[in-house]
């Protein structure tokens, strides 16, 4: 985690924290707007776009895994500058696939 979002007293953060929360939060977007599935775009901050499939906190250390096309991309946490959500859409932005309950 970078550490300029560390706030002395605070614990530690955590990676398989950050991930969950996110996953919620994509969850919630996606039920609360008419598409079955969201889209998740990443901008990191040497201005890159990534439309995103999934997101797993592995390997960790401060590295996430990001699932694109196919692809999977492993980057530092802080290398992310915005997480975007809308509606996806067949053509031209990809849904986003949220884990099963049971996983």
């Amino acid at each position: 985690m970078s550490p300029d979002l560390w706030v002395p007293g605070a614990a530690e953060p955590s990676l398989e924290g950050f991930v969950t929360r996110l996953l919620h939060q994509i969850e919630q977007y996606t039920s609360t707007h008419a598409s079955d599935q969201s889209h998740v775009e990443v901008e990191l901050v040497d201005g890159a776009r990534l439309s995103v499939e999934s997101i797993s906190a592995d390997p960790g250390y401060g590295f996430l895994t990001l699932t694109t096309a196919g692809e999977q991309v492993i980057i530092p946490i802080g290398s992310i500058r915005r997480i975007k959500l809308g509606p996806a859409d067949a053509d031209q932005k990809p849904g986003f696939s949220l884990p099963s309950p049971n996983t």
